[in-house]
């Protein structure tokens, strides 16, 4: 088995919720919109097509023909913007198996990324791309099977519904758990369950506790957690290592240093969310003829 089959990584493309915020101040953790890419085996998976698709699509350029299955969360701005400049997709022979729950209104989600590249919104209609894009309407709690890596599904606390997943392969587990708003009397199951003894769980913590019940300002019900409800999951789920995503785009590169200390006094083997990092899991085989002698993944960022 090569390397690149035996390996589960994880690159961050784009780590910012709301709105891309680049500038003087966001420099050292990014300020692009959601886009996760990871390479399962010999599979590619994309989560959220926010801004940092568009870097996403840029490094593929060398790569073509490319194939890969696309996740989307929900459809908010701040994850489907990069779709329309994901240049990839406009290239004949590439591949893209794309997924998205339908929306309370009934939408798909090949009917929202269609929408937003109508006149007026757009110049280029969706149509215009070359690629094959194969769009499947996920059911909420549905499990989707790619080769040999199970995906699984779970809805998400979030005005218009999001989705959450768990990405699951040779003994590994990520969990991609945003956007999604945490209840005040106890933790989300559905969180719990998608974040169940993972090596990675990947969270969205846009606020602290201090802004998310601000007296002035609170956030109650606007749909995003903090990063003190991201330590209280992982700790209940037995998370090996807590991923803080999602940054509010006011938040500077000096502030997210001062959670990054606060969230590692709490749980150590954790870390922020920096555009073009990567993770990567290694899972250890045991010499057997069974496929299921797999036991603890490695993981490093």
């Amino acid at each position: 088995m090569s390397s690149k089959q035996n390996q589960f990584t994880i690159h961050f493309w784009g780590v910012r919720g709301s709105i891309a915020c680049p500038g003087s101040e966001t420099v050292r953790y990014g300020g692009n919109t959601p886009c996760i890419e990871m390479r399962v085996g010999g599979n590619r998976l994309i989560f959220d097509g926010g801004t940092g698709l568009r870097l996403l699509g840029l490094s593929l350029l060398s790569q073509m023909p490319v194939e890969a299955n696309m996740f989307f969360t929900h459809s908010h701005w701040d994850h489907i913007q990069g779709f329309p400049f994901f240049v990839p997709a406009f290239i004949k022979g590439n591949r893209f198996h794309i997924y998205g729950a339908v929306a309370p209104n009934g939408s798909t989600i090949e009917q929202r990324l269609n929408d937003q590249m109508l006149h007026p919104n757009f110049p280029v209609p969706l149509q215009i791309m070359g690629a094959q894009l194969d769009f499947n309407n996920l059911e909420i709690g549905q499990r989707v099977q790619i080769g040999d890596v199970l995906v699984e599904t779970a809805l998400l606390n979030h005005p218009g519904e999001a989705v959450g997943y768990r990405v699951n392969w040779q003994g590994c587990s990520v969990a991609y758990i945003s956007d999604t708003e945490h209840f005040p009397d106890r933790i989300d199951e559905n969180v719990l369950w998608l974040a169940r003894n993972a090596d990675v769980m990947i969270y969205d913590a846009t606020y602290t506790d201090e802004e998310y019940n601000s007296e002035k300002s609170s956030k109650v019900g606007w749909g995003h957690s903090t990063w003190q409800e991201a330590v209280k999951v992982a700790k209940a789920a037995n998370v090996k290592k807590l991923v803080i995503f999602h940054h509010d785009p006011l938040h500077n590169d000096d502030f997210l240093d001062s959670i990054a200390e606060q969230v590692g006094q709490q749980f150590p083997d954790s870390l922020m969310a920096r555009e073009g990092q990567s993770v990567q899991l290694v899972p250890s085989f045991v010499p057997s003829s069974e496929p299921e002698a797999v036991v603890d993944a490695k993981v490093s960022a």
